[in-house]
């Protein structure tokens, strides 16, 4: 299939029904995923989302290998590794070690369950690269209310969890209870990056998890400001990885990527541009 499309041919792809469930479910994620970026970043979670996304991977191998649906089954795995990281790795220094041994684990078993099941082979590389075709309307069903869930939870928390992500000894002093809403915002990352898995990948989670909020953190120090830049680079690059992956049908995973670090060595040329005219 040649890789240039006309307008004609984008149009007529536009109009299948699994294109639009497609950018609707990136759309919503975009949203969510932006939201949470930014305190994801300061938190310094890097790390725990990517575990995270691996035991995600890991639940919906399981759910492939026994039939149930495999948004539940990320989904389960998520919120398993989030409660996980956020009991045994509340202390900084553990954090990393506590992440690394049950990440191996989950990676592990994972792949032993997609080398046990027996169906096509698009379904198992789905888990890892994402597709566009696996968003039905049962994903979108899903995805909207775990959204919502999600970003209700935020616009209750937000205040707190952002005072106990800037300063959490302040925060606990202050009365704050940064143990609980360290685990309360662990569930809510694990309930996102398994919205995540089957559109991206579980290898490329980070993609709108993490580099969204790193790119709007270059660009500026306001928490608001922030949020609002990284659902709109989130948006950009699960939205235009989508427009770019039609024409040769390949996984969004990577075009997604290629968005993403685009913006995010644009934000770090514009902040040091920044920097270089107030310090001149």
């Amino acid at each position: 299939m040649s890789t240039l499309i006309s307008f004609d041919g984008l149009g007529g792809l536009l109009a299948l029904p699994f294109v639009q469930a497609a950018f609707l479910a990136c759309g919503v994620l975009g949203l969510v995923a932006g939201t949470l970026a930014p305190l994801i970043v300061s938190r310094g979670m890097s790390f725990a989302v990517h575990g995270t996304a691996e035991l995600s991977f890991t639940g919906g191998a399981a759910a492939l290998l026994t039939g149930v649906g495999v948004q539940f089954g990320a989904i389960a795995g998520a919120v398993v590794a989030g409660l996980v990281f956020g009991v045994l790795g509340l202390r900084q220094r553990e954090r990393d070690s506590v992440i690394g041994v049950v990440l191996a684990f989950g990676l592990g078993l994972g792949v032993l369950m997609l080398a046990l099941y027996p169906g096509r082979a698009s379904n198992k590389f789905g888990l890892l690269t994402g597709s566009v075709v696996a968003v039905d309307t049962t994903n979108i069903a899903v995805l909207g209310v775990v959204a919502v869930l999600v970003v209700g939870a935020l616009a209750v928390l937000y205040r707190p969890l952002l005072f106990a992500s800037a300063d959490p000894d302040v925060a606990l002093a202050r009365g704050v209870p940064v143990r609980v809403l360290s685990l309360v915002f662990a569930v809510l990352v694990g309930l996102t990056t398994a919205l995540a898995v089957p559109i991206v990948g579980a290898i490329l989670v980070l993609t709108v998890m993490i580099t969204p909020g790193a790119a709007a953190a270059r660009v500026t120090a306001n928490p608001v400001v922030a949020t609002v830049l990284a659902v709109l680079f989130a948006e950009t690059a699960l939205l235009g990885g989508i427009l770019l992956s039609l024409a040769p049908g390949l996984p969004i995973s990577g075009y997604v990527a290629a968005i993403a670090f685009l913006i995010y060595v644009g934000c770090r040329l514009v902040g040091r541009t920044r920097r270089a005219v107030v310090t001149a």
